[in-house]
């Protein structure tokens, strides 16, 4: 077994990433101190540095068994994307060398035309370019040099996911400082949103994921009926790992580790066959490609294995659905948490502003905080009773709720009495870090020292949440800080401020039970939007609000938002596509032909007993059962075929299509999967065509 530990402590962690502790190392101290500035400061990269660096990183690959290096980014199709070159290079009397130049380290030219642009890009306009982002370090795997990226066209507009997301962290960074220079705090530099993105997957046997074409296609089962066992005893839930998914994970953890990722815990989740993994915090942008990294390396291990690692927020019907809590928060360059209450009032009323920030913000814009997590598989995954509901709400605890309250009203309450409350002085009571219990249906719930936004999908990259999180917060602490830089009275502003967001945007905290439809009603009165599908949130993204914060705060363009709401569109539209004809395709080439067979083999049974004089009424009842369904099944798949080839032709736009798929094909394909589900229950088992959920559930006991 591969040594992990030594006296230093994990020695392979890291061993495959070009970090800070290798620079230091390995480069030049100039060159190391101006590339530290460029990292933490965000200063413009000296081509020299970029040069030194070049050659330094690709000796150290080359170390590591490299033969070439690839500007890896994430493109808008939610997963990572990389083409790979050499280092080979021909020097005049044909002799080959490795060769790896500032400049190809700096700037990549990958085609942009095949990537999704949401108009950005025609076809013929094929140019893009991949820029280095030196905030994340480059890593070596499979041979091959690894080198972040952000992604952008040959007009500049961004065609990815990171390019918004450093612009938000940079934004958010820029508001925050303001609001802590006022608080008297003149040595820090910068403000990082730190991430721990918790992953939860399921694990099935391949040979069984193989067979099943709904899986194959799209992620999740479009047929099966229930298990007569499925989640209600809870004996999965942070149960005995079994042998197959013990060994998965250690060599996963294993895995990431090298890469510098810092898995850290990992137990059984509650559905049968589901597990999770959690992460130390990072920031924002090493977080986004440690998860993009993890969700590569849970495939290839579980393949390794002969398990399918499922990333669907919802591949089975009656169990919990798979989500990726992201816990956000603010910290100094110097590692102080905004979002920790402190030990004294005076840093009580620091933090109690920059949590105003984020009620504000998450109030104002949980339209757009909705769209952000917004999919195909999520709609089927939130507010079922697994997952925290469409609507979004802020859960404080009820000490902080109660605090809050009395800041409102001016009157601090003390054993009995009351007495005046004002922010930053001794009368307002230290708040402890844990203020209260955790709330597991809340979608944006305060935990101590950070939010966590529970209704992100399992499947979806964490850029786009959070790169949402950062400029909606950032603009809040921008309206805050320019209230409290013209106050004469500074500590009377702090005060006026904090109470007038309490009492503007109160009605955002909830406390109690997500899930219960009268929380649905209370939000209504409430006047929370409750945008129950994909096709609700996408157009938040566009209105005229998003537009005007997204460019204030230099995160997106117009342009570059109208782009994303089409590709968000169509993306919906693709999947809902995919499924209905994978459906179609089940239930005419395996339902409907099993079950056929076994009508046969009723009718079969019923001449015979009729022939032996036998009374067959009760074989005849289930041969006119299985017709009716079959009859049925056949007659709603040809509808359904019909509708995709309707959607196929219609004339729109791309949001009526999303309204299609979402009014007319959706509830067709739950209507045909009804009848799919009973002949499962009916069918002679060996002639049933694709394993159950039994085999796929409970298939690695």
């Amino acid at each position: 077994m591969e040594k992990i530990f030594d006296e230093t402590g994990f020695s392979i962690f890291g061993t495959n990433v070009f970090n800070d502790a290798v620079m230091q190392e390995r480069l030049p101290k100039p060159i190391y101190k101006k590339l530290k500035k460029t990292i933490t400061e965000g200063l413009p990269l000296d081509p020299e540095v970029a040069d030194v660096v070049a050659c330094v990183m690709k000796n150290w690959a080359i170390e590591k068994g490299a033969t070439h290096y690839t500007h890896w980014f994430q493109p808008m199709t939610g997963i990572t994307a990389e083409k790979h070159d050499s280092f080979l290079s021909l020097t005049g009397d044909g002799r080959a060398i490795a060769e790896f130049s500032g400049k190809k380290l700096i700037k990549g030219e990958p085609d942009a035309s095949s990537f999704p642009s949401g108009g950005l890009r025609a076809t013929f306009e094929a140019r893009g370019y991949t820029a280095w982002d030196c905030t994340s370090p480059a890593f070596v795997k499979d041979g091959t040099l690894y080198i972040p990226t952000a992604f952008c066209s040959y007009t500049g507009v961004a065609l990815d996911l990171k390019t918004p997301l450093l612009k938000s962290m940079e934004a958010l960074s820029q508001q925050a400082l303001r609001i802590l220079r006022l608080f008297g705090d003149t040595t820090t530099k910068k403000v990082s949103t730190t991430i721990g993105a918790e992953q939860e997957y399921f694990l099935v046997d391949k040979e069984y994921y193989m067979k099943r074409l709904d899986l194959i296609h799209t992620g999740r089962t479009l047929f099966g009926a229930k298990p007569p066992k499925g989640q209600e005893l809870e004996d999965h839930y942070f149960g005995n790992l079994k042998t197959r998914v013990a060994e998965f994970m250690h060599e996963l953890d294993v895995e990431l580790w090298k890469l510098g990722v810092s898995a850290c815990t990992k137990h059984n989740e509650v559905a049968p066959a589901q597990h999770e993994l959690a992460p130390v915090f990072s920031t924002a942008n090493i977080a986004t490609d440690h998860n993009q990294l993890t969700m590569e390396i849970m495939k290839k291990i579980a393949d390794k294995h002969g398990l399918a690692c499922l990333l669907h927020e919802k591949p089975f019907a009656g169990v919990n659905g798979s989500g990726k809590h992201n816990n956000w928060s603010m910290t100094t360059d110097d590692g102080r948490n905004l979002l920790d209450p402190g030990k004294t009032p005076a840093d009580n009323a620091q933090f109690l502003v920059f949590l105003m920030a984020v009620i504000k913000a998450v109030d104002e814009y949980s339209d757009l905080l909705r769209f952000s997590i917004a999919s195909a598989g999520n709609d089927h995954r939130l507010g079922a009773n697994e997952a925290p509901p469409a609507i979004i709400s802020i859960f404080l605890g009820e000490e902080l709720t109660d605090i809050i309250e009395q800041i409102e009203t001016g009157v601090a309450k003390n054993n009995g009495t009351s007495r005046k409350l004002e922010i930053g002085v001794s009368t307002l009571p230290v708040i402890r870090k844990d203020t209260t219990d955790r709330n597991r249906t809340s979608p944006f719930a305060f935990t101590g020292n950070k939010f966590e936004f529970r209704s992100v999908g399992s499947s979806q990259s964490i850029a786009t949440p959070n790169f949402v999180i950062n400029t909606i917060v950032a603009e809040a602490l921008s309206q805050i800080a320019d209230r409290l830089e013209k106050a004469e009275d500074f500590q009377a502003e702090v005060n006026a401020v904090v109470k007038e967001i309490i009492s503007k945007h109160k009605r955002i905290i909830f406390n109690g039970n997500n899930y219960s439809e009268e929380w649905v009603a209370e939000a209504e009165r409430r006047g929370l939007p409750n945008l129950k599908t994909t096709v609700d949130a996408i157009p938040a993204l566009i209105s005229e609000k998003s537009i005007k914060t997204f460019e204030k705060h230099g995160v997106l363009t117009s342009s570059e938002l109208h782009s994303r709401y089409e590709i968000q569109l169509e993306n919906y539209v693709k999947t809902i596509r995919i499924e209905a004809i994978t459906m179609v395709e089940m239930a005419n080439r395996q339902i409907i032909p099993a079950s056929i067979s076994y009508m046969k083999r009723l009718a079969e049974t019923v001449v015979s007993l009729n022939s032996a004089g036998v009374d067959s009424s009760a074989v005849k009842a289930d041969l006119e059962r299985v017709t009716a369904l079959v009859s049925s099944a056949r007659s709603k798949t040809d509808l359904l075929k019909s509708k995709v080839d309707e959607l196929d032709s219609h004339d729109g736009d791309t949001l009526e299509h999303a309204k299609y798929c979402k009014d007319v094909i959706i509830p067709l394909m739950s209507e045909l999967r009804e009848d799919g589900d009973k002949l499962e229950t009916i069918v002679d088992s060996t002639l049933w065509p694709i394993p159950t959920y039994t085999d796929l559930l409970f298939g690695l006991l």
